[in-house]
């Protein structure tokens, strides 16, 4: 099988098994596992942030970043497609009692103009005012789209205007960073949380990394217990988002070009802007071609290439380090065939 449903299924390297079997382990709880402290140290220095902190999922990383902006009861703004929204259950309602809104679903089409247009002051008898803005870095429903390094610069200055917090779901920031060639801390230093994923491209097993100032580190460590985060010898599975860090980022670029390859092999079915593709997503929009998303990854599969279903008319391939060139010629061999 040709797995191309997410990033997520990557399995890790010998390698990575290997320094994960040897890593040094202590209690994390107290802070004493030295893995997972030079994961949150190398991590941070990536992003030019002061401290990190390893959780074992990246929904716990956002909403321990966002609880750390937003007071109870207080506002999020975010795109209507936004991870932190949609994907996580409703965690930021649920556990940290943070309103939202959002603007319309644009991707990396973001205008700051229109998410100020929104924000909401403090001093309102009747309203909760706006905390907070997050975005999406690439942005997973638009099709891995990169925002640009300007767009994020004048959120940054808006948020500074109107004292907002910002922060950014960074799961696939380091395909963004690959893909553009802006350094990590460039990015990074622009925000006042980030929440980078190592089981996505980096193909570690598991984890993410929340970076941001020492202060409000500390505070995200009670938060993580809280939401019952707190790991033990947590070293074992750092130490697979460790090597990967040190390893595979720059390998990501394999993953842009097989996504590259597989939007021009379909573009002439009509069905995606192989121009648009600049990451390691591609989206194809079904709405002119007879099949609907369910019958194509049906018929996909029968013929070994698994795809997701996203909607009635929408699926998504993401490429990763487990495909390799002739699995992305057999994809694009199956799925062209079933699209024309």
């Amino acid at each position: 099988m040709v797995d191309l449903r997410s990033d997520t299924f990557t399995k890790p390297t010998p390698q990575m098994r290997a320094a994960m079997a040897a890593a040094e382990v202590g209690d994390d709880v107290y802070g004493e596992d030295p893995t997972v402290n030079t994961l949150q140290d190398e991590v941070a220095a990536l992003l030019g942030h002061e401290a990190g902190l390893f959780t074992p999922t990246g929904s716990m990383a956002n909403q321990i970043g966002l609880q750390l902006l937003v007071p109870p009861g207080e506002e999020l703004l975010a795109d209507a497609d936004a991870h932190v929204l949609i994907y996580e259950m409703g965690a930021a309602a649920a556990y940290g009692g943070i309103s939202s809104r959002t603007w319309p679903a644009v991707g990396a089409a973001l205008d700051p103009a229109q998410v100020e247009s929104l924000i909401r002051v403090p001093g309102g008898y009747d309203t909760n005012a706006t905390r907070a803005i997050a975005v999406e870095q690439t942005h997973n429903r638009s099709g891995g789209t990169v925002l640009p390094l300007e767009t994020l610069q004048q959120l940054r200055a808006l948020c500074d205007h109107h004292g907002l917090g910002l922060h950014c779901d960074g799961a696939r920031l380091w395909n963004a960073h690959v893909a553009t060639g802006v350094p990590l801390s460039t990015y990074g230093r622009l925000f006042d949380s980030v929440s980078v994923c190592l089981s996505k491209g980096l193909g570690a097993p598991v984890g993410s990394v929340l970076v941001s100032t020492r202060a409000a580190i500390a505070r995200g460590r009670v938060i993580r217990k809280r939401l019952g985060g707190g790991m033990r010898q947590a070293g074992i599975i750092a130490a697979g988002g460790l090597y990967a860090v040190r390893n595979h980022i720059p390998r990501l670029a394999e993953d842009h070009a097989h996504a590259a390859q597989l939007a021009a092999a379909l573009a002439p079915a009509g069905v995606v802007d192989a121009d648009a593709v600049r990451t390691n997503i591609v989206s194809l929009d079904l709405t002119k071609v007879a099949l609907d998303a369910a019958a194509l990854a049906g018929a996909a599969r029968d013929r070994g290439v698994l795809i997701s279903v996203v909607s009635a008319r929408r699926v998504r391939l993401v490429t990763h380090m487990d495909v390799d060139s002739a699995g992305i010629d057999h994809a694009a061999e199956v799925l062209h065939d079933l699209l024309t």
